[in-house]
């Protein structure tokens, strides 16, 4: 899978329901293997909401339009 096939798939929180925001990057070992996602944050109206990381094993599951992470509040 590539980046951009990743970029255009929703982030949605298991634990609240709600779009987490949109994939802008990926973090690598020196493996070349996947670290942690790195997501802008939903916008709201005048502002970004910023930017967090989602740690690899917080994935729980890559869909066709969707990814489900189980992240904390």
């Amino acid at each position: 899978m590539m980046l951009s096939d990743l970029q255009t798939k929703d982030i949605i929180n298991l634990h609240d329901g709600k779009k987490v925001g949109s994939i802008i990057d990926v973090d690598l070992d020196e493996k070349g293997m996947v670290v942690e996602l790195v997501v802008q944050k939903k916008k709201f109206i005048f502002f970004s909401g910023g930017v967090s990381r989602i740690k690899w094993n917080q994935i729980d599951k890559i869909g066709k339009d969707v990814i489900l992470v189980s992240v904390g509040n």
